[in-house]
């Protein structure tokens, strides 16, 4: 931003989707004091119309991550629009063309996966040790109703080994697990690496007890794991998915859920976000499910804001963000 075009009042800043209502207390917002208005939205807008009547009156929207997308449509409608400062170190949500074309600034933040990594074994080990029936009884009273299963002498497969693949297949290994592997991409000497044994899709499929989602979400990943993927699955294997809803064909997961024709399915990201209220993944009973909240902890998220705020500063100082797509 030139000499000319920095602001001479205080920008207005709109944070969005604050489900928790913690953003301002991840941070150190005191260096905009002054030169910012600061408003935070906890609810999500799914609606384009009512999103830019919304958005209309900032110069700046932080956007956690991809909750809510920032579309073509969308920005052209925003002609007040001039930074958009996003959580992670990319979000696919936000059309970067377009937010150039309408010189608008896209910043990003740090990133730790630490906190995904380790929700995917909270989930695996909720799931196949029953602890969502066992916590519910036992908060209405009840005692053991359920059998767990054992993770050692296992199979995992997992589906993608990048990083949070990698550190997961490590982790299946200390629980004494069977590591197999597969993506596009992989070779054998980094399947090695991380501790697993590279397969076919199919083989993967048919042979694991549980099958842990781990890749990127584009247009050749989208309905990877499909119908004809699922029926491969053993009648007692689980599949996990934290990584993007449309990587899994929702319909087909849900016909194979609802004939129990898997274990089950352990999930915390979906196609339609927030989950609609009648979602048929909120009554099945062989689902185990959280609200995404892989990437929602304390150390991430004071990174994601504290990150923020120097966006803003660097950007209000006529300076470059400290990472930046626009």
């Amino acid at each position: 931003m030139s000499e000319s075009q920095r602001p001479v009042e205080p920008v207005r800043v709109a944070i969005l989707d604050d489900y928790q209502g913690v953003a301002l207390r991840m941070a150190d917002w005191s260096p905009l004091e002054g030169r910012a208005d600061i408003a935070v939205f906890r609810d999500h807008l799914g609606d384009a119309d009512a999103l830019v009547e919304r958005l209309a009156p900032f110069d700046v929207v932080c956007v956690m991550r991809e909750r809510t997308p920032l579309t073509r449509e969308i920005l052209e409608r925003l002609p007040r629009l001039r930074l958009i400062a996003s959580t992670g170190a990319m979000n696919a949500s936000i059309d970067l063309q377009a937010a150039r074309e309408r010189g608008i600034t896209v910043a990003h933040t740090g990133y730790t996966s630490h906190g995904a990594i380790e929700l995917t074994w909270a989930l695996i080990l909720a799931a196949v040790r029953r602890i969502p029936d066992e916590a519910t009884s036992f908060r209405l009273g009840g005692w053991q109703v359920a059998v767990g299963g054992d993770l050692q002498r296992r199979t995992i497969g997992m589906l993608g080994l990048g990083r949070i693949g990698s550190a997961g297949a490590r982790i299946a290994a200390a629980f004494g697990m069977h590591v197999i592997a597969w993506s596009p991409n992989l070779t054998q000497e980094r399947a090695e690496a991380a501790g697993a044994r590279l397969v076919t899709k199919d083989e993967l499929f048919a042979q694991a007890d549980i099958v842990s989602v781990h890749m990127v979400l584009g247009k050749s990943s989208r309905g990877i794991v499909g119908a004809a993927e699922l029926a491969l699955m053993k009648p007692t294997a689980w599949l996990v998915n934290t990584s993007r809803g449309p990587l899994v064909d929702e319909a087909a997961l849900i016909e194979v859920l609802d004939h129990q024709r898997i274990a089950g399915v352990a999930l915390d990201v979906f196609a339609v976000e927030p989950l609609p209220a009648d979602h048929p993944f909120r009554t099945l009973p062989n689902v185990v499910a959280t609200s995404h909240v892989g990437f929602v902890t304390q150390e991430t998220y004071e990174i994601f804001y504290g990150d923020t705020v120097k966006n803003i500063v660097a950007w209000l100082d006529g300076g470059g963000p400290s990472t930046s797509s626009g």
